[in-house]
């Protein structure tokens, strides 16, 4: 199994913008990311999303360049317990991405490598992706795509 955890894009300042839609450069930098996805071939049954606009933008370009749907999901809010993710995938199988936040997706992704939330090992970044893969049990990372990268 193959997990994608997607940090939204960058988002208007709140003064700006109470929804805090993306910002025209957050919607380049999500798009190019998702092109780059779907030309290396990535493919997952669902992405899920935090319902914060921002996420919900980022999970829309991706779901349009991968073909599927993105839907809303419980417990992937900023300060989210990270528990409930990690107990979900542990009964999945199937390749999904989670489009959230910080520090949500860093501890999340720092637990399953490690057993420690707090490790801060795993650098996010704003349209960034980081593949985790699951065998038997054991987590490991893959690869990290950040939006600078991707031409």
């Amino acid at each position: 199994m193959r997990l994608y955890l997607m940090q939204h894009g960058k988002a208007k300042p709140k003064e700006v913008d109470p929804e805090r839609n993306l910002s025209e450069e957050g919607v380049k930098e999500v798009e190019r990311v998702a092109a780059f996805l779907e030309k290396a071939g990535i493919r997952v049954e669902r992405i899920y999303h935090s319902g914060k606009r921002r996420a919900e933008q980022t999970a829309e370009i991706v779901a349009k360049h991968l073909g599927v749907e993105a839907k809303m999901a419980e417990g992937l809010d900023p300060l989210a317990d990270i528990g409930i993710w990690a107990e979900r995938l542990e009964k999945l199988d199937e390749d999904v991405m989670l489009v959230g936040h910080l520090p949500h997706l860093s501890r999340l992704a720092n637990y399953l490598l490690s057993g420690n939330p707090d490790l801060d090992a795993v650098a996010f970044t704003f349209g960034g992706v980081v593949c985790l893969e699951r065998e038997e049990k054991k987590w490991r990372l893959l690869w990290a795509v950040r939006p600078e990268i991707v031409v």
